[in-house]
């Protein structure tokens, strides 16, 4: 019997994007789901009732949940076509190292640079920038992050190439100026199909997040 294989997602989702790039990497037919992330569905509830929140991905009936737990699923379970984590023991940890850094740095802090202004905006600014020399640095000359292998890290970072003109116009300063081997190891990965049909145009990108500001603003300032 076939897998069966939906994707509960929605599109300018950065996690949801890891999802979809992977499962194309691997070549497995799966049925997207699109969410109203403001009145979600009693599918995406049931089958995430501790977070409630997308990406899911349902395997012949069989929730898993959080992007970088699914990609390695993905992985092991699709383990025939293209492996997103290598073989070696350091390398797969150092790998789950830097999706790891990722994931909690990247997302938060350039959601503070496209969402505030002022001095706040001006902090986390300096602390992404902070982040991305780290992983300019991590990449060094090598094509991937993985060395000639599109690899996890690569899956995790490369769907916030979709908030690049966003930070850049927000928080008026030059990515591609300031970090250009990172910019070129973007290039290279939306050179790949399963990349260039997952993430989404950085300007639709950007009336979406320009949107959503206006309604964050007010509980961001709050907060801090």
């Amino acid at each position: 019997m076939a897998d069966e294989v939906i994707l509960l997602d929605f599109w300018p989702s950065p996690f949801g994007m890891r999802v979809r790039i992977a499962l194309v990497e691997k070549g497995i037919e799966y049925e997207g789901r699109e969410e109203d992330l403001s009145n979600k569905s009693p599918l995406l509830l049931k089958m995430n009732p501790v977070h409630k929140q997308i990406p899911v991905l349902i395997h012949n009936g069989k929730p898993i949940s959080e992007s970088l737990i699914v990609l390695q699923y993905i992985d092991e379970v699709w383990n025939q076509n293209h492996k997103l984590l290598p073989s070696d023991p350091y390398q797969r940890a150092n790998a789950r190292f830097w999706a790891d850094y990722i994931d909690k740095k990247i997302y938060s802090t350039g959601r503070l640079v496209w969402a505030t202004t002022g001095e706040l905006q001006e902090r986390a600014k300096n602390e992404l920038r902070e982040c991305f020399k780290l992983l300019e640095a991590e990449l060094g000359d090598k094509t991937f992050f993985g060395g000639d292998t599109f690899g996890l890290v690569d899956v995790a970072l490369i769907p916030f190439y979709s908030w690049f003109f966003t930070l850049e116009t927000t928080g008026n300063f030059s990515i591609t100026d300031e970090f250009p081997h990172l910019v070129g190891w973007a290039k290279r990965c939306m050179q790949r199909e399963s990349v260039a049909k997952s993430v989404p145009d950085q300007y639709k990108v950007y009336d979406f997040l320009l949107d959503l500001k206006k309604k964050l603003q007010p509980q961001l300032q709050q907060q801090h």
